[in-house]
């Protein structure tokens, strides 16, 4: 049996008028080597890595928190053979977090925290207390890491296969993988993950949720990240499903795999982000997806998935790619969003630069050839020996879950306001994107220029633009959402299979037109990031401006003029008022005038932008009867400055950012 210290919450008992609650703390000090439940009316907190050994299953109630000493590195940590089953509700969630966060709730005597968990303030922190890891049985391909043999692993699926979980000190109860991609170790809803990262006694860090080698019998819906050091989740091998996945403001990776993860995943929200002023990967969000293969990259099993319905809202000021790919990943991401990236929506990175040897490596699939092979074609390269249809390493029992298409695709998704001058450079060649625009033959939607009216989702509103101190990374923070569908996302062209996993719904990204499942749950609710702007399929709410330098005009402002009688075009003036402020630029007018300051209709405006991450659509435009024309403008937080010029023939005007 563990032993348990209980401890009275001094200080944090709130009194009323109807009386107090004797709130009890209990302070896990050891492992947990009996089944053990975990109720609503007590406080846990983690002291140390804590282990649910084999044998054993945790059980936490619906409405439990688990609140650990800020610094001290708590964490929980569920071992091959072990259970756990997180019970959350949308009324009542699991909450595992730091006391640093519970001391932001609103005061409430009649919970055992002292605070009422549905309240808070979201904080600039992360690495407050360790995370929750579950390690299983199923396959992996870990035969190298760092380009070095890991132990007698094999580049071939043995189901022999085992390693350590990364930020684990504990060499024994650490390991993951085997040979059971049926493995089941419990179940989790209704969870938020906070303020997570910190690791007892080694240098890395943690992830918010760890998974390796997890097999497919284990459920795992409506889970929350918010304000992790590293990664939200990353995924070790195996063929655990997810849904209903929200991940928020992490300090690299939102969603990452490595070592030939075979899962299923659907409605899987990413807002990129800060946690903590540090360098990129360690506070400064990085890729949305970063998606490895194998290790080394001719190793099997190798990353074979599809993910339906993802919003990602990215950093425009220097977050990285939407997605990544690296060491032979093949994935297929449908009726999805990608927008607000910083870098490019396709980012081949060929391997993990830690040693891996990347697409095309012993024979393998090249990159492209990748996205032009059917889902049907499995590699040769290091398969089963000697194995039959029927064996659990086969490849007709391996790689089960892609069933149409091919093996690496975009499709029926919707990319909006991805500024970067190579967003789209990775998806022309493999054909998501056409000349930077839309794919019909994919049935993808580029999204002209970058209204708020025309996004995809509801609204969004962005906050102060923050800076790091260690690299200069600049982090364009959202301060609310309304994530539901919009525009082009309300209706995608295709739909989920009904598979008994995957929900068939007609929409694009995250959320459906009239539904947002953050409700009720998570910190992103409790600490008012997420809102509800518009009627349902209404008209979205427009984007507010960055408070950023107000670009400066070389033109003299003048009001609107009235269509009249004109002659030749004498000048052009640039509507101060409609130009917007740096990255959230909005429309801007040009108005061509003649020597009598009358409008000049039918003068072609050509627009020309100049310096990094200037952007300016379109590049021409004709005036209409009131002599105008509308461009759409951004300077993207530029500390070198740049500029955006206005021509007619000889007459020109310019947009300056300082």
């Amino acid at each position: 049996m563990k032993n348990i210290q209980k401890v009275v919450l001094a200080g944090l008992i709130a009194f009323s008028l109807t009386g107090t609650v004797n709130a009890d703390t209990e302070l896990i000090k050891d492992d947990i080597t009996t089944s053990t439940t975990w109720t609503a009316d007590n406080v846990y907190r983690l002291e140390d890595q804590i282990f649910v050994l084999p044998g054993a299953t945790l059980t936490i109630e619906a409405g439990t928190v688990i609140a650990s000493d800020t610094g001290v590195g708590g964490s929980l940590a569920v071992t091959r053979g072990a259970k756990i089953f997180v019970n959350g509700t949308e009324e009542n969630p699991v909450i595992m977090t730091s006391t640093d966060d519970v001391a932001t709730w609103t005061p409430d005597p009649n919970h055992p925290s002292g605070g009422d968990p549905k309240t808070g303030t979201w904080r600039e922190a992360a690495n407050e207390w360790g995370n929750l890891t579950i390690m299983g049985k199923g396959l992996i391909s870990a035969s190298h890491f760092g380009g070095i043999p890991v132990g007698n692993n094999t580049k071939d699926p043995s189901g022999l296969n085992e390693k350590q979980m990364e930020g684990l000190t504990d060499p024994v109860n650490a390991l993951y993988g085997g040979d059971d991609d049926n493995d089941d170790s419990g179940s989790i809803s209704f969870l938020s993950l906070r303020y997570a990262g910190k690791v007892v006694g080694l240098g890395n860090e943690l992830n918010g949720l760890s998974l390796g080698a997890i097999g497919r019998e284990t459920d795992i819906h409506h889970v929350e990240i918010m304000n992790n050091v590293d990664d939200g989740i990353e995924i070790w091998g195996g063929t655990v499903n997810l849904k209903n996945i929200s991940i928020w403001n992490v300090g690299d990776d939102s969603f990452d795999v490595d070592q030939g993860w075979r899962g299923k995943a659907q409605f899987i929200f990413v807002v990129q982000g800060y946690s903590v002023d540090g360098d990129q990967g360690s506070g400064i969000g990085d890729n949305a997806f970063e998606i490895d293969g194998a290790e080394d990259s001719d190793a099997q099993p190798v990353t074979t998935s599809t993910i339906y319905n993802a919003t990602v809202v990215g950093n425009p000021g220097d977050g990285d790619g939407g997605t990544v790919w690296r060491d032979n990943a093949r994935v297929q991401y449908r009726n999805c969003i990608f927008m607000d990236l910083g870098e490019k929506l396709v980012r081949p990175d060929g391997d993990d630069g830690d040693g891996a040897s990347g697409y095309g490596h012993n024979g393998t699939l090249s990159f492209e050839d990748t996205w032009n092979t059917d889902f049907t074609v499995t590699s040769t390269v290091n398969d089963c020996e000697g194995c039959s249809p029927g064996d659990f390493n086969h490849a007709e029992t391996l790689y089960t879950v892609q069933t149409s298409g091919k093996l690496a695709e975009i499709t029926d998704s919707v990319f909006f306001r991805n500024l970067n001058p190579d967003a789209y450079t990775d998806s022309d060649a493999v054909g998501v994107t056409v000349s930077g625009g839309s794919n019909p033959a994919k049935n993808n939607v580029v999204i002209p220029g970058f209204d708020a009216a025309d996004a995809p989702i509801v609204s969004i509103t962005r906050g102060e633009v923050f800076t790091s101190t260690s690299e200069g990374k600049v982090v364009i923070p959202v301060a609310s959402i309304d994530p539901r569908a919009a525009n082009d996302a309300v209706t995608s062209a295709g739909s989920a299979p009904d598979d008994g996993f995957f929900t068939s719904v007609s929409y694009r990204g995250a959320f459906s037109s009239n539904e947002n499942w953050l409700k009720g749950w998570t910190a992103a609710d409790a600490f008012g990031l997420t809102v509800t702007d518009a009627a349902p399929g209404g008209t979205p709410t427009p984007t507010a401006p960055e408070p950023t330098p107000t670009p400066t005009q070389t033109a003299e402002p003048t009001p609107t003029p009235t269509p009249g009688e004109t002659g030749s075009l004498s000048e052009l003036i640039v509507n101060p008022e409609s130009q917007g402020k740096s990255f959230r630029a909005k429309v801007v007018t040009v108005t061509a005038r003649d020597e009598n300051g009358s409008p000049v209709e039918g003068a072609t405006i050509n627009a020309n932008a100049n310096g990094q991450r200037v952007r300016v659509s379109p590049t021409s435009a004709v005036t209409g009867p009131n002599g105008t024309a509308q461009f759409n403008v951004s300077f993207g937080f530029l500390s070198n400055g740049g500029e955006v010029t206005f021509s007619s023939g000889q007459i020109n005007s310019k947009i300056i950012q300082n």
